[in-house]
């Protein structure tokens, strides 16, 4: 399972207000449908994505004179990491009726892992605040343990495969609320389902 807009944060709101606060910040005014349209994504390389948006890369141009460029790209991150870290505890209320979805699932002997767009450091946010409130996967896993290569590339749902010691990636289910969630699980092999109750989509 993903994280936010599919087991937490209802809608996810957490990261889409940083991402155009960021913006705004840099004298770009984008719209929340920029602002989502890569979610699920690394964080940075979902900054990435949207400055190569060519509405967004034009607006960059007008502002700058140039180009944007790598570095860039990591002075907006810098920007939005610590901005999102002062806010995620507070989007961390499990989305209704995952609770009982899992319990059901593994009253059938299903493992629930997951993977997420968010890094370690946040997500030591997002665990502690959700386990208080009930959601405990059995693992999860993010993009620095994969070399900070996440979605759409499958290798952190091959992780939770090998932490979880399942045989084949036609026993594994991915479920999320973006399209690099379902990127993600057809990259991997696995059966792909996208949740719409909370999505990013839906927000």
């Amino acid at each position: 399972m993903d994280w936010a807009g599919t087991a937490v944060d209802f809608g996810c709101f957490a990261p889409v207000n940083v991402f155009v606060d960021i913006f705004k910040n840099a004298g770009l005014e984008v719209t929340m449908e920029e602002a989502r349209a890569p979610m699920g994504m690394l964080k940075i390389d979902h900054i990435r994505a949207m400055l190569t948006m060519p509405r967004i890369s034009s607006l960059w141009r007008e502002e700058y004179g140039r180009s944007f460029n790598e570095e860039d790209v990591e002075k907006l991150y810098a920007e939005f990491e610590p901005a999102l870290m002062m806010s995620l505890a507070d989007y961390t209320d499990p989305i209704p009726g995952v609770i009982e979805t899992v319990e059901a699932l593994r009253n059938r002997g299903l493992k629930i892992g997951s993977t997420t767009g968010y890094t370690d450091t946040m997500m030591d946010v997002v665990v502690s605040n959700a386990l208080k409130k009930g959601n405990q996967p059995d693992f999860h896993v993010t993009p620095d343990a994969t070399h900070s290569i996440g979605r759409p590339y499958p290798y952190m749902i091959y992780r939770n495969m090998e932490e979880l010691k399942l045989s084949a990636s036609w026993k594994v289910v991915k479920v999320g609320d973006t399209i690099s969630d379902m990127q993600e699980g057809v990259n991997a092999g696995v059966w792909s389902v996208g949740v719409i109750v909370g999505s990013s989509e839906m927000g």
